[in-house]
């Protein structure tokens, strides 16, 4: 049943982004861009939906009063699955990504992409293509977006040993604005280059923001630690509550670790 749900899952899935990208361009395009931003809202809503009905994988959100009411600031979530890139859409006003300068170039998503301002970069650049990206996020935040940022850059198995990229202190350092930790396993229902998607439950938690204002080290120190302490509480929480979910190695020898520490 588990393969039979996925593929329908995977199948509606991806038919309701390309169905909705062919048939709501004309709208989304003469709209201005922040209204317009209400469509793949309205896309994430659909697909959490889809996740929940088809699959039988819910989610909850703990600490949206963590979230900052105004202004700019980054927002840091565990990344273990393309679940995390789009599912947070509904609760967030006006995001922006850093991504790989290639996503743009597919057609109709790249040109939603566009449409949002989100700002490509070349993944092996330097020097002053890495100003102008910092340049051009300067200037998003300072219309008060949220910038999405996975401090561990690329997608990682749950449990796995954190590698956290040190850019994002240099970001929170000429930036200036608060950074919000996010700590989730979704990666334990929709894993990483596989098609199985598995029922369950699990929660995202949103941790306190880190202000503005302390050292680079200082700060990434603390993102890590207080990222890694929320992750470690959830994996132990949601195996607990999902023993049917078949654990990736990274997750169980982590398990295994925290276990032996009680």
């Amino acid at each position: 049943m588990i393969r039979l749900r996925s593929i329908l899952f995977n199948t509606l899935f991806y038919a309701n982004l390309i169905l909705r990208m062919i048939f709501l361009t004309p709208v989304y395009f003469l709209l201005p861009r922040k209204q317009a931003y209400a469509i793949p809202k309205a896309w994430a809503r659909s697909s959490n939906w889809l996740f929940a009905k088809v699959n039988g994988t819910h989610f909850e959100i703990e600490g949206l009063e963590n979230i900052p009411k105004s202004g700019g600031y980054i927002l840091a979530p565990k990344h273990q699955s393309f679940w995390d890139t789009y599912a947070l859409l509904p609760w967030l006003n006006d995001p922006v990504y850093i991504l790989k300068r290639e996503l743009m170039w597919i057609p109709l998503f790249g040109w939603y992409l566009w449409k949002q301002r989100m700002i490509p970069v070349n993944r092996g650049a330097r020097g002053k293509v890495m100003l102008e990206v910092l340049k051009r996020t300067r200037i998003e935040m300072a219309a008060g977006r949220q910038l999405i940022i996975y401090p561990e850059g690329t997608r990682r198995p749950p449990g796995a040993a954190p590698e956290y990229k040190y850019g994002i202190a240099r970001m929170y350092r000429d930036l200036g604005v608060p950074v919000v930790p996010v700590a989730m396993h979704p990666g334990l229902f929709w894993p990483r280059r596989q098609t199985l998607r598995y029922p369950g439950h699990f929660k995202v938690r949103i941790l306190p923001a880190i202000q503005p204002g302390l050292e680079p080290d200082v700060f990434f120190k603390r993102l890590v630690e207080e990222t890694e302490k929320a992750s470690d509480e959830l994996l132990i929480e949601t195996a607990r509550d999902n023993p049917h979910v078949p654990l990736p190695p990274t997750a169980a020898q982590r398990l295994r670790e925290l276990q032996a520490k009680v």
